[in-house]
């Protein structure tokens, strides 16, 4: 046995960012991986099986972080990657002048990795409800790795 002592940097336990799923199963609502990005599916149609024998499942999704809007044609008898997308709520304790955000989490501790949203109705209406000291809650979704606020919610009166 050795005396040393091993120290390790991951936070996870070592859990999946995907998970894998039928083509074919995945419905409009749901989420895939396009391109190496999570994505929230808008619209799915399937083609008939052809000569060569698959049915085709045509995916139109919207990258949930940039909005892009992807695309992909998959055989609806492969896998494809599912992302673990995960919502969770915050209250905003303060906003600073680099536009990062101090975020109050369940346990009482502090968020202080997210940056303003890049949608300014978000920002705007999360700087007016922090400045009328009204509690404003956020909604931070995180996927694959990213984080990103992307609802806002103003809650009780102020001062």
């Amino acid at each position: 046995m050795s005396d040393e002592e091993h120290h390790f940097e991951s936070s996870d336990a070592g859990a999946s960012k995907t998970y894998p799923q039928q083509a074919g199963n995945i419905r409009k609502g749901g989420h895939i991986v396009i391109k190496g990005r999570p994505c929230k599916v808008v619209e799915v149609s399937t083609s008939k099986t052809g000569k060569h024998g698959h049915a085709k499942c045509h995916f139109v999704a919207i990258d949930i972080f940039t909005a892009k809007k992807l695309e992909d044609i998959v055989p609806s008898s492969h896998n494809c990657d599912v992302p673990h997308v995960n919502r969770v709520d915050y209250q905003l304790i303060d906003i600073s002048e680099d536009g990062f955000v101090s975020l109050l989490t369940d346990s009482g501790g502090t968020k202080d990795d997210l940056k303003l949203p890049t949608d300014d109705n978000l920002s705007a209406l999360m700087k007016s409800g922090f400045e009328e000291g009204k509690d404003v809650v956020v909604s931070v979704m995180s996927s694959m790795g990213e984080e990103q606020i992307c609802a806002v919610k103003e809650v009780g009166g102020g001062k």
